[in-house]
């Protein structure tokens, strides 16, 4: 493990591009500084090391994001601890167990650059494959006292499409209506318009019948995002019980 997680760090700094890392701070209003290197960049840097250097289980995995995580000195530490975490190599730890450590991960890293990519990347796929359990657990983050679990919660199905668990869509978009503790937050406005619009292509129509019935609630910035790709004034072609989807 400190093997892994030097080399990713020894690699990362050698990349650096001290030009570009000050706008690249200010862009994401970042406590970390940045090395500068671009994601791109970055993923090409780390992906060939992280796979010469597997780790030999599911607790040595979780340790070494951890410690990527937690001890970054700068940015793309951090987004490389992410690669590390939804790498194939680990595809058999996406189970329930690594739902503690996700939660870490957004708790801590509380910005919508790493809480956006955890959640769909990473939560999402252990939700479609343990929907019941997960289900349960995003339905109580929707409800917590942290913003960033709320916008996790939100934001976790858009990858799911056709799977989407619109019961759970429902309850926590509901959860974070205007009226809500963090309901009139920017993140967990816009977090609730891309959601609904991401499965709009899916489900026009249930999501039109959504906002529809719940145009009161919803903040002008969620419907305006809900419907971006959708006709405004357009009835839905069927008007679905949303209390029983």
């Amino acid at each position: 493990m400190p093997d892994l997680v030097q080399q990713l760090r020894v690699a990362l700094a050698a990349a650096a591009d001290p030009e570009r890392a000050p706008a690249m701070q200010r862009y994401m209003k970042s406590a970390l500084p940045f090395y500068g290197v671009s994601n791109p960049d970055m993923r090409r840097i780390v992906r060939p090391i992280i796979k010469a250097h597997p780790l030999a289980s599911a607790l040595a995995w979780e340790a070494a994001v951890r410690r990527l995580w937690d001890e970054a000195s700068q940015r793309e530490e951090r987004y490389a601890a992410l690669e590390l975490a939804g790498h194939r190599l680990y595809r058999a730890h996406q189970t329930p167990d690594a739902m503690g450590l996700y939660r870490h991960l957004v708790v801590t890293g509380a910005w919508w650059d790493l809480v956006d990519w955890v959640a769909p990347h990473l939560i999402g796929g252990i939700l479609r494959t343990h929907p019941v359990t997960e289900g349960a657990r995003m339905r109580s983050w929707a409800d917590e006292d942290d913003l960033w679990l709320r916008r996790a919660a939100i934001v976790c199905q858009l990858g799911s499409k056709a799977a989407t668990d619109t019961a759970l869509l429902r309850d926590v978009v509901l959860l974070n209506l205007t009226d809500s503790t963090f309901g009139r937050e920017f993140f967990i406005r816009k977090g609730i318009g891309w959601a609904l619009r991401q499965y709009a292509y899916t489900d026009a129509d249930w999501v039109r019948s959504f906002v529809f019935s719940h145009s009161s609630w919803l903040s002008p910035l969620s419907r305006r995002e809900a419907m971006k790709h959708l006709s405004k004034d357009e009835t839905p072609s069927h008007s679905p019980n949303l209390t029983a989807l």
